[in-house]
C-alpha cells in the first residue's frame, strides 16, 4: 500500500511539473513574421499572342511615401513583391524606382497609391491587438518617358496575408524581352 501511495504522489507531482511548464510556453507568434502583408506579381501583356505573362525588372527599389523606409533596396530580377501597408493610415504610397543607380534613369519611376481598410481585432493577451488590413482601391502615377511604366493594376484578393496569396497583379507596359539579333 506504501508503494502504491507514493507512485501515485510521484505521478501527481511529475504531472504538475509537466502542466505547469506547458502551460507558461509562448504558443503565439506576435513577430513581424506574422505581420500581413500586401503579395503582388508582375505581369505584361503580350502584344502578339494578346496573352498574359510573368514579367521581370532589371532593378527596382521601393520606398514609401512619409517614411524613411527602404523597402526594397535596388534589388535584380524582380518578378514578386511582398509590401507593407500602413497601420496608422488608410492609404499607402509606394515609390518604385528603377534601375536607380544609373546616371540616365534618375526619373525612371512609378507611384503606387494602395486605399485600405484597417480594422484592429484582439489576437491574444501576449500579443494583444493585430490589424486586419483589406485593399479598397489602387491607383498609379508614372512619369512620361519612362522605360519601365505600369499600364494598369488588378486586385486579385482583398485582404492582405501572411500566406502569400496574390493581392496585386501590376502590369507594366509591354516591352520586347528578346535580344537583338547581330548580323
Amino acid at each position: 500500500m506504501k508503494n502504491l501511495i507514493r507512485i501515485f504522489l510521484i505521478v501527481v507531482i511529475v504531472g504538475a511539473g509537466i502542466s505547469i511548464g506547458s502551460s507558461c510556453s509562448d504558443e503565439n507568434d506576435c513577430s513581424l513574421a506574422g505581420r500581413p502583408m500586401m503579395y503582388c506579381t508582375l505581369y505584361t501583356i503580350d502584344e502578339i499572342t494578346d496573352l498574359r505573362v510573368n514579367d521581370t525588372l532589371d532593378s527596382l527599389t521601393i520606398t514609401a511615401l512619409g517614411t524613411d523606409s527602404i523597402i526594397l533596396n535596388n534589388q535584380k530580377k524582380v518578378h514578386t513583391l511582398m509590401l507593407p501597408l500602413r497601420y496608422t493610415s488608410d492609404t499607402t504610397v509606394f515609390i518604385l524606382w528603377y534601375n536607380p543607380n544609373s546616371p540616365t534613369n534618375k526619373k525612371d519611376v512609378d507611384t503606387l497609391y494602395i486605399i485600405q481598410k484597417n480594422t484592429p481585432y484582439f489576437q491574444s493577451m501576449e500579443c494583444g491587438y493585430m490589424m486586419k488590413q483589406n485593399i479598397l482601391s489602387t491607383k498609379f502615377g508614372n512619369t512620361k518617358n519612362s522605360s519601365e511604366r505600369i499600364d494598369s493594376l488588378h486586385i486579385q484578393n482583398k485582404e492582405a496575408n501572411t500566406n502569400e496569396i496574390e493581392n496585386l497583379q501590376i502590369f507594366y507596359r509591354y516591352r520586347d524581352r528578346t535580344p537583338p539579333t547581330i548580323e
